[in-house]
Parts: structure tokens; sequence; C-alpha cells
């Protein structure tokens, strides 16, 4: 998953412009809803255990192309294989930026999927939309609780007081470092708080590194200042879903300290997508924040490269660091069978603890007992999860994906490509993302 469009694919946030645009299309500009026949109070109980009904057949749609399909598909396999004669589940793997706009149209043809996977950002939506069926049930009768899991990715799947999703792994930033660069200036480990982090790009500098940590315009410059926000004790939106927080003067220092890295010489000026990444691939920086999918890549393709990862760096006095997490979810087009929906839930489960074998595909297990298994604790990605309070995630609004591509991303980059201060570039951006929060809420009706 090394291209820029893989990786955005990724996250399933190149579709948000597309679905909302077609959600907006069969919806007249009202209140959007009822994407399926078949209400989600239809879908029978479940009480654990084995699957005892007859033989089901289950459509899977996720959007794991890259790297990470294999480790997917050799976990269908063996589910396939264990319960052959119950349950045959169909593998159907989409780009996330088609996945997601076709779901809704493809589930009340009755020709979509029975259970997907799903980014936590999107369950908002498509539980609007009444195309996911909660899955309450599910983890009561599996006795699941928040502290099973990373508290946040837990929470992340409520919608209106329901759950709709179980969450499989968290995904997040990391500090990835050139180990021969830093032994360069003495440090043996990636420096943790502003003022060692800073006082490391000055030494770097001096030691002949042009430009230690390059700050890009756009991917991931926005997964960075929200981090930073948080980090400096910001919010994103309001918690009704009615206004855009992020241009507080907390958003404001931590924009700030991502020009201010250009403005000391730290970072070239105008870094094209993933510029910052294939330089440190080439040895060219010291340090890139990135998401943790790029850890098969530089197995793969870096070997020579003597790197490490760390969690990012506390700027702002608070830890923090922007994630997100692929979840299980079941949809309304199961719901009009009984004997789906039992076999359904039950492969969530099942898979949800096979978490172990997915985890070498550079995820971070959602579930607590997963990464204290032996067999994943050395991975480099583990490290990442040692405060799991750190981890912060977009909220469940309805469009969400909609008014971070329109609005947030145009601001980070603006910001950074020095067309606007930071403060005016957010104002701006806020501006937008008011407008477009109020049209989500005459959508969605919320």
């Amino acid at each position: 998953m090394t291209s820029p469009l893989s990786r955005r694919s990724f996250l399933g946030l190149s579709g948000a412009v597309g679905l909302t645009a077609a959600l907006s299309a069969c919806g007249g500009g009202t209140k959007i809803g009822g994407g399926s026949s078949a209400p989600a109070s239809a879908a029978p109980t479940f009480s654990g255990g084995d699957y005892s009904g007859p033989k089901v057949a289950l459509d899977y749609w996720n959007g794991f192309t890259g790297g990470d399909g294999p480790y997917m598909r050799t976990m269908l396999e063996a589910f396939n294989k264990e319960f052959s004669g119950r349950i045959e589940v169909r593998n159907v793997t989409r780009r996330w930026e088609d996945l997601y706009p076709a779901m809704p149209t493809a589930i009340t043809a009755g020709k979509g999927p029975d259970v997907a996977v799903i980014h936590n950002d999107w369950v908002g939506t498509f539980a609007a939309r009444q195309t996911l069926i909660p899955l309450d049930d599910v983890v009561g009768a599996l006795e699941l609780t928040e502290s099973d899991f990373i508290p946040a990715v837990w929470k992340a799947g409520i919608y209106d007081g329901k759950r709709y999703s179980v969450p499989l792994d968290v995904h997040c930033l990391g500090d990835y470092w050139n180990q021969t660069h830093l032994e360069k200036i003495g440090l043996t480990d990636a420096p943790a708080d502003k003022a060692s982090y800073e006082g490391a790009l000055g030494k770097l500098k001096d030691a002949g590194i042009a430009n230690p940590f390059w700050m890009p315009n756009k991917w991931p410059g926005h997964l960075m200042f929200m981090s930073l926000l948080w980090q400096f004790g910001g919010e994103l939106y309001s918690e009704d879903g009615a206004r855009a927080l992020w241009g507080s003067d907390e958003g404001a220092q931590a924009l700030d300290w991502m020009v201010k890295q250009i403005d000391k010489g730290f970072s070239p000026a105008q870094v094209a997508q993933d510029s910052q990444y294939a330089a440190f691939k080439n040895d060219r920086n010291s340090f890139t924040w990135d998401g943790i999918w790029q850890i098969n890549d530089l197995k793969t393709n870096a070997r020579s490269l003597k790197w490490s990862l760390s969690p990012i760096p506390n700027i702002g006095g608070t830890a923090a660091v922007w994630g997100s997490s692929h979840n299980f979810v079941m949809t309304s087009q199961a719901g009009k069978d009984p004997n789906k929906v039992q076999a359904a839930k039950f492969f969530i489960d099942h898979m949800g603890r096979l978490s172990t074998e997915w985890a070498k595909a550079g995820m971070i297990p959602a579930r607590n007992s997963v990464r204290e298994d032996p067999a994943v604790a050395d991975l480099p990605q583990i490290k990442l999860a040692s405060d799991v309070n750190a981890f912060r995630f977009l909220p469940a609004l309805p469009g969400v994906g909609d008014v971070q591509s329109k609005a947030l991303e145009l601001a980070v980059a603006k910001a950074v490509l020095k067309q606007a201060s930071p403060a005016e570039a957010l104002k701006e951006g806020v501006a937008t993302a008011d407008k477009l929060l109020a049209d989500n809420k005459r959508k969605y009706g919320r």
C-alpha cells in the first residue's frame, strides 16, 4: 500500500465526497433515512454460541486491496474450512473509495454485503441511513465491554446510543525515525517531547541533514494537524455536531507549529504529497509521521534502511494521536433472513478473535487480550499502544468525511503552503465546515 491513492483508500476518505453527493441526489436535500425496506428492529436477537442453523452464504465486503489483503484472505480461508457445511463467506474486495458509495444502493437492491468492514468514521453515516443493524446483542451475549478494548475505538462504534460495529483494529500515526541519523547526534531513541524533538532537529541539521523533518501540505498533513490539535487541548467538533471547533486558539497553535518547521529550515517548502515518505525511504530525512500501514512497505522495499517506530512526540502537552479503526458491521440486507443474522453475528465474533493473525498486516489489535499475546508483542506497532488513552478518533457524525475533505484538509494545506496564516486559514475553513455540518443535519435529521 505505497501509492498515495492506495493509502488514502486504506482510510476510506476518498469516497466521502462521492457518497455525500449520491445521498444528496436521492434525498433531494431533505432528511435521509431508510436505506433498506427491513427496519433494524426486525433482526432476531443473538444469544451467542455456535451457529446451528441451515447452511447459509454470506457476502462479505471489505477494502483490503493492498498488503493487508493476503492476511484477511488467510483468515477467511481458515474460517470457511472450519465451518464448511454451515457457513460460506464469499469475499468481495473493492477499493474503499468504490465500496462506500456502492454499499447503500447495493443493499437496497439485495445485491450488497451481509457483513462488511468499514472505518469507524463511516459508522454514523450508514447507521443514519438504516443501512446497518445494531449489534448491542452481540456484545451483550459475548459479554464484551469497554474494558476489553481500547476505550476510544470502543466508543467510536456507537451512534445515537446504539452499537453498530465491533472493532477489529486500530491504525494510527507513528513517528518513523532513521536510526543512523539519530546515532550521529548521540540518540538511541526518538525524542518524545517538544523541547527534545526540536533540539534534535537542530542538531541533525548541524550534523549535515539539510531537512530532517519534511512537512507535507496534503496527506498526511491533516492527520498531523488533528493529532496536534488534541495535544494542545482542542477539539474537532461540538458534541451536537453543529459546529467545527478546530479554528480555536489550540488549532492555531497546532498549525503554527507545523508551519514553523518550514520557517526553521527543518522542512523544505511545498512538500508534495508522499514526498516526505519517499525521502525517508531514501535516507534523506530523519523523521516522518505516517501511518502504521507503512510498516510492511518499509520491511519489503527499504531493507537497507535502519529505521524504528515510536509514538509521535507530545508537542502540545497532552499525549494524543489521530487514529482510525476497521470495524465489522452487519447490514440490513442480512436482517431480512434470520439465519443470516445469526451466522453473520457468529462470523463477526469469530473473526474478531483472529486478530492475532490480523496484527501481522501491520495493525494494532483492538482487543486488549490479543495485544498481550506473545505472538504479537514484538511487532513494531504494538509499542504505539503503550498509552491507549492517547488515541483519538473522528466522531460518529453522518457525513463527517465530507467536512474533513472539503474544509479541514484544505485549511491545513493553505497554511502549510503559506497561502494564509494558520489562524486565517482555519477561520475560512471553519466557515465552510459549519455550512456543511448544517447541510448534514438537514440530510440526516441529526
